[in-house]
């Protein structure tokens, strides 16, 4: 059983967050969710409150970022290697999906709590740094131009997946796996993009656009 006495506030901070995941089914990423997760792990609540001085943000970064650890402990570069560059993206994306199975209420609370204008700027952050985690595994190493718009694209593909899956119902979530594979269609287009963005045409790239295509596709 963990010691959460002897733990400094940064491993607090994400050793709870299981726990708190899981009293925000119920009672939402609010005070009462993180003294329900304080008292069922047996940690004092005023060294639990001070693990997580901005409240809900705070307490969703730390579910998030301990999704990010897992994947990582998860996956090898080894591992990727053995896959399509489609795959090892799609692979990542699922595995996600599935460690939080049965959360899906704690992830609607989380997108709702995320999408408050005062907390769009902590939210893009957190989607930014899952994006950056799954590219470098699956073995990306660009630092150029394509580093920048790969994450913009595969956090806007990961963060629209997730608003079909909290609403799936179907078997096995199948109506979000379809989806999902109709998204990552989105992030072979890349080169595609990025020629016409070098082109010699004039045509200019836009990321927004771009997004905007791939959250809500025409069919």
């Amino acid at each position: 059983m963990a010691n959460y006495a002897e733990m400094t506030l940064d491993e607090l901070r994400l050793a709870l967050a299981p726990e708190l995941a899981s009293s925000a089914i119920f009672d939402g990423w609010s005070a009462t969710a993180l003294e329900n997760a304080a008292e069922m792990a047996g940690a004092d609540l005023d060294v639990v409150r001070l693990a997580y001085p901005k409240g809900a943000m705070d307490m969703i970064d730390a579910w998030v970022e301990c999704v990010d650890e897992k994947m990582e402990s998860s996956f090898s570069l080894e591992d990727m290697n053995t896959m399509p560059i489609r795959e090892r993206i799609r692979t990542l994306v699922q595995f996600r999906l599935d460690t939080i199975l049965g959360l899906e209420e704690a992830v609607r609370r989380a997108l709702s709590v995320m999408a408050q204008p005062q907390n769009v700027g902590h939210a893009l952050k957190i989607g930014w740094r899952s994006a950056d985690k799954m590219w470098r595994l699956a073995g990306d190493v660009a630092t150029d131009y394509n580093h920048y718009t790969k994450r913009a694209i595969l956090a806007s593909i990961y963060s629209a997946t997730l608003s079909v899956y909290v609403a799936d119902e179907s078997e096995n979530k199948k109506a979000t796996k379809e989806f999902l594979d109709r998204r990552i269609e989105g992030v072979m287009k890349f080169e595609k993009i990025k020629a016409k963005f070098t082109s010699s045409e004039g045509e200019m790239f836009s990321v927004t656009r771009f997004l905007g295509r791939l959250r809500y596709p025409s069919n």
